[in-house]
């Protein structure tokens, strides 16, 4: 837990002096809020949480992926990583390490979230829910792309479209059944599903964005084992 505690620090200070980081954890809860006060609430033919529930999921399911990657280049950049791996810091430590301020950072954010959209009850319960399922599975997506990359600079270049195909892809699906079947094993999709319409089945959507964060917990193991004394 010591090598957790000092990751973790690091990286929060490192994300606190970094204003390109920390602006993605304001920009669109804001843009939401004056969307929502702005258009949604003044137009009674458009949903009243339509912008709240589109700024949360592309926050949880694109712009972390572009925090995390970024962070974790860094220590490659800098070959830190390398000296972890060979202090002997697990890879599931320098994990929750590295992307705990983001994962405590991404949920308060979803609680904002909530609040815009005035979200009560069950409905409240399955946003956060399902929030930080896609929260996690970014986090480890992005941690994967960071430490593939060589710096910073190739994992933004990595990460953006990556990120923009897994934003997309459920807004492309609305109109597209064939797409819609294919991208019902992502998590972005059931992501998009559940904030969208809390009748759908909720169980699926934990079951898939669960499969989705094992996935990419086990290919992060993999490459941080294979890549880190390299790195």
């Amino acid at each position: 837990m010591r090598s957790v505690k000092a990751i973790f620090i690091k990286q929060a200070k490192d994300m606190l002096k970094n204003p390109m980081i920390l602006v993605q954890f304001i920009i669109y809860p804001a843009v939401a809020f004056i969307m929502t006060e702005l258009i949604a609430k003044s137009n009674p033919d458009i949903p009243s949480n339509i912008f709240v529930t589109m700024m949360a999921a592309i926050f949880a399911g694109m712009a972390l992926i572009l925090s995390m990657s970024g962070i974790i280049a860094e220590d490659v950049e800098r070959k830190s990583l390398r000296m972890l791996v060979m202090a002997g810091v697990k890879p599931q430590e320098y994990l929750l390490g590295a992307g705990g301020f983001i994962l405590l950072a991404g949920i308060t954010v979803s609680a904002v979230f909530g609040l815009i959209g005035v979200f009560t009850g069950l409905e409240l319960v399955k946003f956060l829910a399902v929030m930080v399922t896609g929260i996690v599975a970014s986090i480890i997506l992005g941690a994967v792309i960071g430490i593939l990359a060589k710096n910073q600079q190739m994992a933004t270049a990595i990460a953006t479209p990556v990120a923009m195909i897994l934003g997309f892809t459920p807004m492309i699906a609305s109109f597209n059944g064939t797409v819609e079947k294919m991208a019902s094993v992502l998590y972005t999709q059931q992501l998009n599903v559940i904030v969208n319409d809390y009748s759908a089945n909720f169980t699926k959507a934990l079951a898939v964005n669960g499969i989705n964060i094992l996935v990419l917990l086990i290919l992060f193991i993999f490459i941080y084992r294979r890549k880190g004394l390299r790195g």
